[in-house]
């Protein structure tokens, strides 16, 4: 038995899969706005510490909106970004859904497993800060 596709089927399955993935991103973006305030990165952090500090759910609804909207996520995820104080992670997230045709690669999601496996360098750990003589934190 041989299934035949015509071009009207493989477009609604085209329309379907995009229409699921724009109504759970917005779905998760209300739930990411309602249940994440503001993420307070330290001041002039970098693009990696910044991804760090980003929740999972944030860059999988980035990716979600890249999918479902190719280069038309660009202004939602600029104003996502600055509502949650994550300044650093716009100018690439930006660039990243002004490239056309690149929207099915979560490149969000891989550079936040990149950061969370790198080197974190860049983030002294609480036990290696010098200690005052009161016992407390430099």
């Amino acid at each position: 038995m041989q299934i035949t596709w015509d071009p009207s089927t493989l477009l609604w399955i085209f329309l379907a899969l995009l229409g699921s993935a724009i109504l759970i991103a917005l779905l998760l973006l209300v739930w990411i706005v309602v249940r994440i305030r503001r993420i307070n990165l330290p001041p002039n952090a970098d693009f990696l510490v910044a991804l760090r500090a980003t929740p999972l759910i944030v860059v999988i609804v980035l990716d979600l909106l890249d999918l479902s909207m190719d280069i038309f996520s660009a202004p939602i995820s600029w104003v996502l970004l600055s509502y949650l104080g994550l300044g650093p992670l716009r100018g690439v997230a930006v660039i990243k859904d002004l490239i056309p045709f690149t929207n099915f690669v979560p490149a969000m999601t891989l550079a936040w497993l990149f950061a969370r496996w790198s080197n974190q360098e860049g983030i002294i750990p609480e036990k290696t800060l010098p200690q005052h003589p009161t016992g407390r934190g430099a």
